[in-house]
């Protein structure tokens, strides 16, 4: 790895982890580069696009990696690990920012504007997804292909809004009374199949 794409991941990975705490419009240019320690100048020259195009890489880059653990845990074959997998790293992020983090994509999608349509077609992206990885999870595990999207997209919505609570009341409840009853949902369709 070059030191120029060494910078820009940094670069990438700051902006993911600053707009989970402080949304799109909190977070400058200059907060990046503070935050990763790249050199000044180099964010104008590997985002010529300007905040729009850093802001599209680090929600795929935030997408793909939590959809990298949602895959692993698919592989057993379990449902609930998925949802586990899913969840358990929100709870972390959430516990360790003492409730100020929440998802950098979430973040970004509720401050799109129609100025910036770009930004809410990277985030349909990654929730699509974490939809696609769950559902084919869910659907390996037994469960009918259209069940198995209702549920996967049900997963995602609700760990979301879920993750938003918890952030309102500082506390982990309401993500884990989600996960509890989305484990169970995810069991019972596998038995019902």
């Amino acid at each position: 790895m070059t030191m120029a794409t060494d910078s820009r991941e940094r670069m990438v990975r700051s902006a993911a982890y600053l707009f989970r705490e402080r949304g799109y419009s909190g977070t400058g240019f200059r907060d990046v580069i503070a935050h990763s320690g790249a050199p000044r100048g180099s964010i104008y020259h590997h985002f010529p696009g300007g905040k729009v195009q850093l802001a599209q890489e680090a929600v795929r880059y935030a997408g793909e990696f939590l959809n990298a653990g949602i895959e692993k845990a698919m592989e057993g074959g379990d449902p609930a690990a998925a949802v586990d997998a899913f969840v358990g790293w929100w709870r972390g992020v959430l516990i360790k920012s003492g409730f100020r983090a929440g998802c950098p994509v979430a973040a970004v999608t509720v401050e799109c504007h129609d100025e910036v349509p770009q930004l809410a077609e990277a985030a349909a992206a990654v929730f699509d997804r974490w939809q696609d990885t769950l559902a084919t999870g869910l659907a390996n595990a037994g469960i009918p292909d259209a069940r198995a999207a209702r549920l996967a997209r049900l997963i995602v919505a609700a760990v979301e809004g879920a993750t938003l609570l918890c952030r309102a009341h500082r506390d982990v409840r309401p993500l884990d009374d989600v996960v509890a009853e989305l484990k169970e949902l995810t069991r019972a369709a596998v038995r019902d199949r």
